[in-house]
C-alpha cells in the first residue's frame, strides 16, 4: 500500500494535535507527515504569555509543551521558519519559503490540515507599525515584547484595547512596575460582557492603579526621530506618552491564503467546517484552531471563538479523521475565564447584545452573593447575571464576576447550556455545599431562581419541557 502525505500548516495548538494524533494511529509506513511553522516555536500556551511577562511564569520555556525536537522525535517532519505562501487544492500542494533564506519549494499532499491560527488586529493608523508597538498573539510576539521591555529605560505603557489580552497585559505590566493607560472604544472594559458587569472589571482595574479610557477612538501613535513610539493620541484630542504599546484589540482569523485558494469563510472572516472539521466541499481539507468558525450551540450559527481550549480539541478530531477513525467537533457555548488581580471574570452563552441579534427574546437576573458562606472567613463578594428566554425559560447566558471560586462556577452553566435546560432546571441541580466552598445555596442557583421569577412575571412557561425535548435551535 502507497504511503499517504499529510501536510499541516501552522504549528500550534491545533495543527500539532491533529499531526500527534494522526502518528499515533498511523506509523511513518503508512502515513507521511510534514508540518511547516513560520514561527521559531511549537505547541505553546500563548494563553501564558500575560503571566510571562508579568512574572507569575519564570520563563518562555515553561510555556512550551512540545519543542521542534520532540516533534521530529516522533516522526513528523516539522520545518520551522517555513511560511506556506500558497495553497493549490486543485493540484494537491502547497507552496512554502524558508524565511531564513528565502528559498521557496512546492510540497504535495493527499491531506491537507490549516491551522493557521489568528493575528492581532492592527488597524492602519498613522504610526501603528513603529517600533515599541507590539501585537501578543504568538510566542514570537511574547519574545519580541519581552526583548523591547528590557530594553526600554521609560516606564510608561499604553494598552489599547480592553479584551481579555488587553487586561492581562495591563494587569502584567503593572506587575513589572510600569504605569498603565487602557484606552478602549467600549462603554466598559471586557465587551465579552455587558456593561453592567464590566463596570466591576473597570473598578478593580482602577483599584489596581490603571487608568482607564473609555470610549476612546485612538488615531495615530506619536513618534520620535528614530521612528520609535512615544505617545499614542485619540479622537478626542488627548496623547498618553507612552515608552510601550500593546495591542489588547482582539484577533482576527489569519485566513488570507484560504481565501485567495478560494476556501469557503464564514461572516467572520474564518474557515467553514463540518462536524469532522472538514472544510465545507473539499474532501481532502479540513481546518482548525482560530482560522475557523464553530457552531454557537445556543445562537444556532457560526463564531470565531479563538481559544487553546477548542483548538486542541479540533486537532484531536483532525487528527482522528485524517487517519481514518471518526471523531466529531459538536460545536460551543462560548465559555471563558479570566482574572484582574484577585478579581475573577467568566462567561458563557449570550450576551444581552448577542440575545438579541439572534432575534430572542429574554429576561435578565443579577445577584449578588459570596463564595463561601457568610459566616465563613475569608467570604468574598461575586455577582452573577443570568439571560433565559422569554418563552421557555431556556438559559442563554451566564456572567459571573467575583472573588476566589467565582470564575470556574461557570463550568456549571456551561454544562446547562449544552444540555439545553430551563432555568428550573437548573435551580434543581444537585450542586455540592459546605461552607468553605459556597453559601446553602449556590450564586448560580439563586440566580436560576431569580431568572424563574421573570420568566413567569413576563408571562412565559419556565416549566421544564418534556424529557429528552430540547429548545429548538436554527442552524445556519
Amino acid at each position: 500500500m502507497a504511503t499517504e502525505r499529510l501536510v499541516v500548516v501552522g504549528g500550534d495548538a491545533a495543527g500539532m494535535s491533529a499531526a500527534s494524533q494522526a502518528r499515533r494511529l498511523k506509523g511513518p509506513a503508512e502515513l507521511e507527515i510534514t508540518a511547516f511553522e513560520r514561527g521559531h516555536f511549537t505547541s505553546y500556551s500563548a494563553c501564558g504569555i500575560p503571566y510571562w511577562v508579568g512574572g507569575q511564569v519564570a520563563g518562555r520555556d515553561e510555556l512550551i509543551a512540545r519543542t521542534p525536537e520532540e516533534h521530529r522525535a516522533r516522526g513528523i517532519d516539522l520545518r520551522t521558519r517555513t511560511e506556506v505562501v500558497e495553497l493549490d487544492p486543485a493540484g494537491r500542494r502547497v507552496r512554502a519559503r524558508d524565511l531564513e533564506t528565502g528559498a521557496e519549494s512546492w510540497t504535495a499532499y493527499d491531506r491537507l490540515v490549516l491551522a493557521t491560527g489568528a493575528r492581532p488586529v492592527r488597524p492602519r493608523l498613522p504610526g501603528i507599525g513603529a517600533h515599541g508597538v507590539h501585537g501578543v498573539q504568538t510566542l514570537d510576539d511574547g519574545q519580541r515584547l519581552m526583548d523591547s521591555l528590557d530594553r526600554t529605560p521609560g516606564r510608561r505603557a499604553v494598552v489599547v484595547g480592553a479584551g481579555y489580552i488587553g487586561v492581562e497585559m495591563a494587569e502584567a505590566l503593572v506587575r513589572r512596575g510600569y504605569e498603565v493607560t487602557v484606552l478602549h472604544r467600549g462603554e466598559q472594559p471586557m465587551a465579552t460582557l455587558d456593561p453592567d458587569m464590566g463596570g466591576l472589571v473597570h473598578s478593580a482595574m482602577n483599584a489596581l492603579g490603571i487608568v482607564t479610557v473609555s470610549r476612546a477612538e485612538v488615531t495615530r501613535v506619536r513618534t520620535d526621530g528614530e521612528g520609535r513610539a512615544v505617545a499614542v493620541a485619540t479622537a478626542a484630542g488627548q496623547e498618553y506618552p507612552a515608552d510601550v504599546v500593546v495591542l489588547g484589540m482582539g484577533v482576527e482569523p489569519r485566513t488570507a491564503l484560504a481565501r485567495a485558494a478560494g476556501l469557503p469563510l464564514g461572516p467572520s472572516g474564518g474557515l467553514l467546517t463540518d462536524l469532522s472539521m472538514r472544510v465545507r466541499g473539499h474532501e481532502d481539507i479540513w481546518a482548525g484552531g482560530d482560522c475557523v468558525e464553530v457552531l454557537d450551540l445556543v445562537a444556532g450559527r457560526t463564531r470565531h471563538i479563538p481559544l487553546g481550549t477548542h483548538a486542541n480539541k479540533h486537532g484531536q478530531v483532525i487528527g482522528s479523521n485524517v487517519a481514518g477513525g471518526y471523531a466529531t467537533f459538536p460545536g460551543v457555548v462560548g465559555t471563558a475565564v479570566s482574572k484582574v488581580c484577585d478579581l475573577e471574570i467568566a462567561r458563557t452563552g449570550l450576551r444581552e447584545r448577542d440575545a438579541r441579534e439572534a432575534g430572542l427574546r429574554f429576561v435578565t437576573s443579577t445577584i449578588r452573593s459570596t463564595n463561601t458562606a457568610g459566616y465563613y472567613p475569608g467570604a468574598a463578594e461575586m455577582t452573577v447575571k443570568m439571560l433565559a428566554e422569554r418563552r421557555t425559560g431556556r438559559l442563554l447566558g451566564v456572567q459571573i464576576v467575583g472573588g476566589a471560586g467565582a470564575a470556574k462556577r461557570v463550568d456549571v452553566a456551561a454544562v446547562a447550556l449544552t444540555a439545553g435546560m430551563t432555568v428550573e432546571q437548573v435551580v434543581s441541580l444537585d450542586l455540592g455545599y459546605a461552607p468553605p466552598f459556597s453559601p446553602v445555596w449556590d450564586p448560580v442557583l439563586v440566580a436560576a431562581r431569580k431568572a424563574v421569577s421573570a420568566v413567569r412575571a413576563a408571562g412565559g412557561c419556565a416549566t421544564p419541557p418534556p424529557a429528552g425535548q430540547r429548545a429548538r435551535v436554527v442552524w445556519s
